[in-house]
């Protein structure tokens, strides 16, 4: 079989090295949200989505879970009006906050499942 994603599974779950990625992959992706943010584009989630498939990829269930629920108070403060307040989010933002967790949490799942798979080939 070849050897080409064994780097998915030399993370265990639950390890500290788990969530340093997952907490890696969503500085990585603020970043680059910042960087679209100032160009004008208010796509508030697109950025992290990727951020979230990595953590759940490297590092399991609890690393995708750890990216997600750190991401959504990151996008709050940082990228929705009013900027750097927890201000009231208007409908369309909690539509937003919804459509993401229902899709991060997707993600984590078939993520994990793709974990599962590959342990599973390799005995």
């Amino acid at each position: 079989m070849r050897k080409g994603n064994d780097y998915i599974l030399k993370l265990r779950p639950w390890s500290l090295s788990t969530f340093v990625v997952a907490l890696l992959a969503v500085v990585l992706a603020t970043a680059t949200q910042e960087m679209f943010a100032s160009f004008g584009m208010q796509f508030y989630f697109a950025g992290f989505v990727p951020a979230i498939l990595i953590a759940g990829l490297m590092g399991g269930a609890p690393a995708g879970a750890f990216a997600t629920i750190i991401t959504v108070p990151i996008v709050w403060w940082v990228f929705m009006p009013p900027y750097f307040e927890f201000g009231w989010p208007t409908a369309a933002d909690y539509d937003s906050m919804a459509m993401f967790l229902l899709s991060s949490a997707l993600l984590v799942c078939f993520s994990q499942l793709y974990r599962e798979a590959l342990a599973i080939l390799r005995k």
